[in-house]
């Protein structure tokens, strides 16, 4: 089963998440996308940490994505992905500066593998992502790649995956498959 679980900022999303997880009743592992730039991101990696279960496995890996999942998924097995608009700003980042080639960029080839091998990958996964597309457009060309590709990721995740729910508030809204 794949699931999307999107949400604004502290709509309880990870939450949420994590509780999907523990009812799978299989073994959990975390990959974490976040690195801790500055006191208050480390701060909410700190509060994140504390709030999972100490037996969940945790993998820090903010580019590589793909060949994490590939790595870690299989029958009996249960991945939370927090959080893909990190991912995907991590990604951007990552390409300031490289070839003008977009077909070359590390955010293109990363964003591609999900996207391809997604639909092969056994076990549960639940992606954890912002829903950054419903405000004003950002003024800064890197804010408005980053509204644009969010959504378009969203949408391409949302195609592919079992399951889609809106958090707002902390309380979810399935948008896509069972309501259970």
């Amino acid at each position: 089963m794949k699931e999307l679980i999107l949400g604004g900022t502290r709509s309880g999303k990870s939450g949420f998440a994590e509780s999907r997880a523990e009812a799978s009743g299989m073994a959990v592992t975390c990959i974490v996308t976040a690195q801790p730039g500055d006191q208050e991101m480390t701060a909410r990696i700190r509060h994140h940490r504390e709030k999972r279960p100490a037996h969940w496995r945790v993998v820090e890996e903010p580019l590589s994505l793909t060949a994490t999942l590939k790595a870690l998924a299989a029958p009996g097995q249960c991945l939370i992905v927090d959080c893909l608009t990190l991912w995907l700003s991590n990604l951007l980042h990552a390409d300031q500066g490289s070839p003008a080639d977009p077909r070359e960029s590390v955010f293109t080839r990363e964003r591609g593998a999900l996207i391809a091998t997604l639909p092969a990958l056994a076990g549960h996964i639940i992606f954890v992502s912002n829903e950054a597309g419903m405000g004003i457009v950002p003024l800064g060309e890197l804010s408005r790649r980053f509204a644009d590709e969010s959504g378009r990721l969203h949408q391409d995740l949302a195609g592919i995956c079992d399951r889609v729910t809106f958090m707002v508030a902390g309380l979810p809204l399935v948008l896509k498959g069972d309501v259970a």
